[in-house]
């Protein structure tokens, strides 16, 4: 079986982090699993790429970041007529508008194609006219992919509600490679709660909720660890001066192993607006660290068991997740529930089961091929 992946490029992403590992465990399996890229830059291509073959787009004098969507429509088509592939893999919802065209290009030539749900379908964050459009345009979408990948059984029935009666399986998505060592063994500081943001410092992850509340709530002697980068972090590190939290707040930009680092903290703060099973949650699980999150999703609240797991708050509301980051200090709560929760998305049991959803397409249109050649030459009999 050949499954061909498409991935824009290789900048930080959990769509394409995820995507990249995948691809290199499916070789180990025996899969064909070629890797197109629209480009080849971004930290990912050392971090995750180094030892994974890929085929890259010769790329125009003008560079193709800015039009990185419409590069992938105008060259993808030659590159599935080339590879011949059984399947193709979808990565996640920023992908979905190249599948679709995909299909328009392509027809009935087209392979079968299953894509990733990876961000939330609800989008609760839209005002009510976006919203409605945003539903329109999951509905369309939902007649050009073959079949459809939840990230979380919690998600399906959200699926189901946004896209129709559409074939769908849940598969965890592999978000780690294995638990790591017991956080028994992690280090404890002297004093001071340590809170972790993670992510891209971009509208949808709101880093400034997260630093709004922290000003309000944390004590002295606390710190707040802000590891990703992106457009806003100018801003950020301004306010954050204007704030008075100059020392106590510590922004290292993209830190390759994000997992390892979040590790000597103590809380990861989830400021949102919305998201689907967002890795670093599971990391933080797995880790053994509280969490503060917003109800940014449906996928969120199922990881976190409703609660259970973690301090779940509205969105945007400044004075309540400052008051959960508070209320997270010192607080009790059942580390090996929060690791036996992250253990279900591990990349060995995940990226089976993506193969046997792969497969199960693969044959249903090899079959209908084949009865669709069958009735022709009924017809013409």
């Amino acid at each position: 079986m050949r499954v061909l992946t498409f991935l824009h490029s290789f900048e930080a992403g959990g769509v394409e982090r995820v995507a990249v590992r995948l691809v290199a465990r499916w070789r180990e399996m025996s899969i064909d699993a070629p890797l197109f890229m629209g480009r080849d830059d971004g930290p990912l291509r050392r971090e995750v790429a180094a030892d994974v073959s890929y085929q890259v787009a010769r790329q125009p004098w003008f560079g193709t970041a800015w039009w990185e969507t419409c590069w992938m429509i105008l060259r993808l088509p030659a590159v599935v007529r080339d590879q011949a592939p059984d399947v193709v893999f979808c990565a996640g919802s920023t992908y979905s508008i190249v599948a679709v065209a995909l299909k328009l290009l392509l027809g009935s030539r087209c392979p079968p194609i299953v894509a990733k749900i990876s961000n939330d379908l609800a989008r609760s964050d839209l005002p009510r006219p976006l919203r409605m459009a945003w539903r329109a345009w999951l509905r369309a979408q939902a007649t050009f992919v073959d079949h459809w990948i939840v990230m979380d059984a919690g998600l399906l029935q959200e699926a189901r509600s946004c896209l129709g009666d559409v074939p769908c399986t849940a598969v965890p998505d592999p978000a780690i490679d294995e638990l790591p060592a017991h956080p028994a063994g992690r280090s404890v500081s002297a004093a001071g709660t340590r809170y972790v943001f993670v992510g891209r410092l971009v509208a949808q992850k709101d880093p400034c909720l997260a630093l709004e509340a922290f000003s309000r709530a944390a004590s002295k002697d606390d710190q707040l660890t802000v590891i990703g980068d992106g457009p806003l972090r100018e801003r950020l590190e301004r306010r954050a001066g204007e704030l008075g939290l100059t020392g106590r707040v510590d922004f290292r930009g993209h830190v390759p192993n994000a997992a390892a680092a979040m590790r000597d903290h103590d809380c990861l703060l989830l400021s949102s607006r919305y998201e689907g099973i967002p890795a670093v949650v599971v990391e933080a699980l797995a880790a053994g660290l509280a969490v503060v999150a917003t109800d940014c999703g449906a996928g969120v609240s199922s990881l976190l068991e409703h609660g259970a797991l973690g301090r779940i708050v509205p969105v945007g509301r400044v004075a309540e997740f400052a008051d959960a980051l508070a209320a997270a200090r010192g607080a009790s709560r059942s580390i090996e529930a929060g690791r036996a929760r992250a253990e279900a998305f591990t990349m060995a049991g995940s990226a089976r089961r993506y193969v046997d959803v792969l497969r199960r397409v693969a044959d249903r249109a090899v079959t209908a091929d084949r009865v669709g050649v069958s009735n022709r030459r009924e017809r013409t009999a």
